[in-house]
């Protein structure tokens, strides 16, 4: 894992996050992801097993542990 980050050069350090995952038009956002998170930017870096998981848990594998709605607005110029 990387040490420090491609965009800003901060720190970057193991712990657990939350990753926003698009699988089509669906989005599933998956809790306690281990991944490298940058100190300064927060840009995340996951290794290559820890992404197949969250393809096979987008797909259906895991168990919603909740629910919540979200609103979409369109961008229009005022």
């Amino acid at each position: 894992m990387t040490q420090s980050c491609y965009f800003c050069k901060g720190k970057v350090v193991q712990q657990p996050t939350s990753v926003d995952f698009w699988w089509g038009d669906d989005l599933k956002i998956i809790e306690n992801v281990p991944a490298g998170v940058c100190t300064q930017c927060g840009e995340k870096y996951l290794d290559s097993p820890v992404y197949k998981q969250m393809e096979r848990l987008a797909r259906g594998a895991g168990e919603a542990v909740r629910r919540f709605s979200v609103d979409v607005v369109r961008y229009s110029v005022a």
